[in-house]
């Protein structure tokens, strides 16, 4: 199959590098991603830092000592990243949580390091603002400010987009930072009635509730990307990303279904279905 799908790198590679690490971006770059996606929090001393969780998890990181003796903090795994200051933060060996190929000793990379490792790349930015409806409004602006601040330092604007489960992300990003893509995350549990992720809108109709948000994209978990799902995104002339696919089957059903991206924890596999190598 040929296909024009792009391929998204989740946090990286997260199934062949630890995910949210500059040796995990280096590689989704020599395997030819299109999209390279990954997770923003903001450290006590207010440094935009990558990180799928906002409570530090054992899943990913291990504790390697304090930033300093006596840290009453310490052990930090289990506590917020937002109540960390990046001196604790860089204690933290980020390198062991992948089921490809563990890299020990590897540390959280704030998003100005990847922005200085990717920049002269080309590739595309998704950035995940990981925010939650417990925020206030005021903290919501501050990371949106942080985030959009190290991109356009990095000259990235304009190949980079914010992605957010919290719409009032992409609220924010629209009044203020309109020149960034602004992609609405969708997932079950996000939808329910009486939700709160939504920044007021329903979720009877998330697509286009979505569109009168001003997403200019959409991006659902894969158990909701139906075809009726892409058709109406894009009779609004709104992208589907889909999301988090891992199987040769996914992704060659959501390829036939027309989706526009594919974000997935094995890049290698679905670039070598979107160009296969020819017969000799």
């Amino acid at each position: 199959m040929i296909s024009s799908v792009e391929v998204h790198g989740h946090r990286g590679a997260r199934g062949l590098r630890p995910e949210n690490t500059l040796p995990g971006f280096a590689h989704a770059l020599d395997l030819g991603v299109d999209v390279i996606e990954l997770d923003v929090g903001l450290s006590s001393d207010g440094v935009v830092v990558l990180g799928h969780d906002q409570v530090l998890s054992p899943a990913v990181l291990a504790d390697t000592g304090p930033a300093w003796p006596g840290d009453p903090a310490y052990p930090y795994l289990g506590t917020p990243v937002r109540e960390l200051s990046l001196a604790q933060l860089r204690t933290l060996d980020a390198g062991l949580g992948c089921e490809g190929a563990p890299l020990p000793g590897t540390g959280i990379p704030t998003l100005a390091e990847a922005c200085a490792l990717l920049a002269p790349t080309g590739v595309r930015l998704s950035v995940e603002l990981k925010t939650d409806p417990s925020w206030t409004g005021e903290e919501v602006e501050l990371l949106t400010a942080s985030v959009a601040a190290v991109l356009k330092d990095f000259g990235c604007t304009g190949r980079s987009q914010l992605l957010a489960f919290d719409w009032r992300v992409l609220a924010e990003a629209r009044r203020h930072y309109p020149d960034l893509g602004r992609v609405a995350l969708m997932e079950r549990k996000t939808l329910v009635p009486g939700t709160d992720w939504l920044a007021g809108h329903s979720p009877a109709d998330p697509v286009a509730a979505a569109f009168a948000l001003g997403a200019t994209a959409v991006s659902p978990e894969h158990a909701i990307t139906t075809p009726a799902l892409t058709d109406q995104a894009h009779a609004l002339a709104l992208p589907v990303i889909v999301w988090t696919v891992n199987t040769p089957t996914d992704m060659t059903r959501f390829m036939d279904q027309g989706v526009d991206a594919i974000v997935t924890d094995y890049p290698d596999v679905l670039l070598a279905l979107r160009t296969p190598t020819p017969a000799v």
